[in-house]
């Protein structure tokens, strides 16, 4: 079975393609604008460009990791949008038997009303460019006639968590405070649907490889809501951090506008027969122990 990921180098991308190269049976493409890629693909270029490409890869399935969490409304529109939309019409000119395997995100969900699971034919009202984008994507996903499905990933968490997020970042100012510094956050009172990375990455590699048509969007989160702020309560215990955390009040215009987030996750479960294992000790214990040490005090 011959699977290429796109992203493979990111922080999903990565962990999807660690498990899928574990998996016997499978020969497991590296995808991307990178010239260490093992397939040419970049989903900024011409569709004929990239239907070449796939033709001669003759993948039997696509995993599309590939995305931008930060940048310039262009930027997010170029890969988010856009670059997904090439994909389809690529993959429909080269190998249109290959499934399609699109990580979304719950960003693209907007604000939920506080206290209820968001099943998958909720209305979609995301809150920036980066949501706006991310449901362009998965709209021509959904629209272009493929085997495809978006997982659409709630808060990713765990080793490798990057720094574009709040896990990654704040366990990075953790390190460089020491045990007994000080480190200063923003409003931590909203609530989140964490899901560990592997987690995620198991669900990719069931969609790959399940047989028979998937449902056009699945819902992949941990089906619980979590404050933010223990997230940074997390942390401080997997850190043995003795320090002071100071809350200051002062947050993004996101977390003010989504002040509530939880996947209903039972659509994922009937159709991949997926559910979350990992605990969100268990993420935040892995994101701390993978990150790197922190730099030695300057000798004066």
């Amino acid at each position: 079975m011959r699977i290429i990921v796109l992203g493979s180098t990111g922080f999903l991308g990565g962990h999807t393609a660690e498990r899928l190269r574990a998996l016997p049976g499978v020969r497991l493409l590296a995808g991307g604008r990178s010239p260490a890629a093992g397939v040419p693909l970049d989903l900024t270029t011409d569709p004929e460009v990239l239907a070449a490409a796939l033709r001669a890869a003759a993948p039997d399935v696509v995993v599309n990791c590939a995305g931008l969490v930060t940048g310039s409304a262009v930027q997010l529109t170029d890969v988010n949008a856009r670059g997904p939309a090439v994909l389809c019409e690529a993959l429909r000119a080269a190998v249109p038997g290959a499934r399609l395997v699109h990580l979304g995100s719950a960003a693209e969900y907007g604000p939920t009303a506080p206290g209820r699971a968001v099943t998958e034919d909720a209305a979609t009202r995301p809150q920036g460019p980066y949501g706006a984008t991310k449901l362009a994507g998965t709209a021509a996903v959904t629209a272009s006639g493929l085997d495809a499905v978006v997982l659409r990933v709630f808060n990713p968490v765990g080793p490798g968590a990057p720094s574009a997020g709040l896990p990654g970042r704040l366990a990075g100012e953790l390190r460089r405070a020491g045990e007994t510094g000080t480190v200063r956050v923003g409003d931590l009172s909203a609530y989140r649907d964490f899901v560990d990375v592997r987690d995620v990455a198991r669900a990719a590699v069931l969609a790959a490889t399940v047989p028979g048509p998937l449902p056009p969007v699945l819902n992949i989160g941990s089906g619980r809501a979590t404050v933010v702020r223990e997230i940074a309560h997390g942390l401080v215990r997997a850190a043995g951090f003795r320090g002071t955390i100071e809350e200051t009040g002062g947050g993004s215009a996101r977390s003010s506008a989504v002040s509530w987030q939880c996947a209903d996750i039972a659509a994922a479960r009937a159709a991949l027969g997926w559910q979350p294992q990992r605990s969100l000790a268990d993420s935040l214990s892995g994101l701390w122990q993978c990150l790197p040490a922190a730099p030695a005090p300057a000798v004066r």
